[in-house]
């Protein structure tokens, strides 16, 4: 859940975190973004990438911070509840222990900079898994924590959403090519319409409603469950993750290298700007799930640095798909879902691997989406929490699951537009998650921090943007992303 405070687990060396953090960041959004750089345009969507990735990166040092902060008020509230067991039990000695109560008298009237500097050099250690709802709870408000959760749940519908329509997509691109006329699946001039014939009488859009409709009988009854990802499972979908990208990307490369590249990106297309957006600020969407994976790293010496790599890597692998992507295909045949491209017999010959691109995102994501639906509901409950109380079986087992699975199955039976999705998902909830709430959370914490510990206490996992300059910085940029996403799309609308 959101707002717990948990042990670390099982510790792992800062590179084993480099490659969670890396896996948890690199996932359905870089299956989105070859067809987003395609409409923006190859160097508009360069310096966009390039841009947000920086700004996720300063984001992401804020949350770090700001775990920190909160484990020293743990550490401390520890540390007081430790003396005032201590003070109990020297009640009861003789009055011979004055002297030591006079001692410790004084010892309290010192600044409790110079308690910690003597006695805890590792008060800002990050050793509890203070996850984002917690710290909300610590540095907000009420307001402040309830608006905390609309976000995250708000983002959390649209993951769902974005699943729940991808797989049915994927299975009925596979399966209506397959059983057409063209039995190596998507040609490079075919244009499918969603009531174009795929079996028999059945139009396209039927095969897609009735693939989500066995999707949300298979999946959905594990949101009324306690389900968590396995570390077998993890590993299984990582490495078919991994083995889908590098084949795909060699082919592009192979075919562009003998000539074969149909791709002309423009320079610059301000049109597809609002989507690319989207898609990116989702690529690079981690800050909420940072507790979970900074905290069991065994060395925390150079979190900045691990982070930066990270970033470093992941903007390099963004570059490299993408841009394969674009010059290998044309930009009006590129799928919302890049493996889909690869169900034509001429990129691809043997059909074990055609299956294997074009079903892969039903794999990994059908292990996802029970995840992120029981998180979900987890949120709705912690957000309706009140202290001392209990839910009602009916509430907690029947509406809460019910209020999780239902909105995300009726986007995803209106449109399977996954650039869409993914882009007013990242836009607006994801720019919440990545840039509003991170920037908040710094500011608050910073401010207790000086308040519990006094002027001039040294985070050890402080921000390298620990100026006020970037707090506003980054909380300006999210509203002028929210106000040029909304503008376009009022503008795009009214143009229809």
């Amino acid at each position: 859940m959101a707002g717990d405070i948990t042990e670390a687990g099982d510790l792992y060396s800062p590179y084993v975190g480099l490659v969670y953090m890396f896996n948890l960041i690199v996932g359905t959004g870089a299956l989105t973004m070859p067809k987003a750089f395609a409409s923006a345009g190859w160097l508009v969507s360069l310096v966009l990438l390039v841009f947000l990735g920086f700004m996720s990166f300063v984001t992401t040092t804020f949350v770090m911070e700001a775990m920190a902060a909160a484990n020293a008020q743990l550490h401390w509230k520890r540390m007081e509840n430790h003396q005032e067991e201590e003070d109990e039990d020297s009640s009861t000695a003789s009055d011979s222990d004055s002297v030591i109560q006079d001692n410790y008298e004084r010892a309290e009237k010192r600044p409790i900079l110079s308690v910690q500097r003597r006695g805890s050099p590792n008060l800002f250690e990050i050793t509890d898994r203070v996850e984002m709802g917690q710290m909300a709870s610590m540095f907000f408000n009420k307001v402040g924590v309830n608006l905390f959760y609309f976000c995250i749940i708000i983002y959390l519908y649209g993951d769902l959403a974005i699943y729940a329509a991808a797989v049915p997509f994927s299975l009925m691109q596979v399966s209506c090519s397959a059983t057409g006329n063209d039995s190596c699946g998507v040609e490079a001039d075919t244009k499918y319409n969603d009531t174009d014939l795929c079996w028999g009488p059945l139009r396209r859009v039927d095969a897609y409603r009735i693939y989500l409709a066995v999707f949300a009988l298979l999946l959905g009854p594990f949101t009324f469950f306690d389900v968590q990802k396995t570390k077998y499972l993890q590993i299984l979908t990582s490495l078919m993750r991994w083995i889908a990208f590098a084949v795909m990307i060699v082919l592009a490369l192979v075919r562009i290298g003998r000539g074969h590249g149909e791709g002309h990106p423009p320079l610059a297309d301000f049109s597809g700007l609002r989507n690319l957006f989207g898609v990116c600020v989702y690529s690079f969407m981690c800050q909420h799930s940072l507790p979970s994976l900074v905290t069991p790293i065994s060395s925390k010496r150079h979190l900045t640095r691990l982070a930066f790599l990270d970033y470093v890597l992941i903007l390099a692998f963004y570059g490299l798909l993408s841009f394969t992507a674009i010059f290998c295909f044309r930009g009006d045949s590129l799928l919302d879902m890049y493996t889909l491209n690869f169900a034509r017999c001429d990129i691809v010959s043997v059909a074990a691997v055609r299956f294997f691109l074009g079903l892969f995102p039903v794999f990994t994501i059908s292990t996802n989406f029970p995840i992120i639906a029981v998180t979900l509901r987890n949120n709705w409950k912690t957000l309706f929490h009140r202290e001392g109380g209990t839910y009602p079986w009916v509430v907690d087992r029947v509406v809460f699951p019910t209020i999780t699975l239902v909105p995300p199955v009726l986007v995803a039976f209106c449109t399977h537009d996954l650039e869409s999705l993914v882009g007013i998902t990242g836009a607006y909830a994801g720019t919440g998650i990545q840039y509003v709430i991170p920037a908040f959370l710094v500011y608050h914490c910073r401010k207790d921090t000086q308040l519990t510990f006094g002027h001039g206490t040294v985070n050890k996992h402080r921000s390298p943007f620990r100026h006020t300059f970037w707090v506003g910085f980054v909380l300006l940029w999210a509203f002028s992303c929210f106000f040029f996403v909304t503008a376009n799309i009022v503008l795009s609308e009214t143009k229809l």
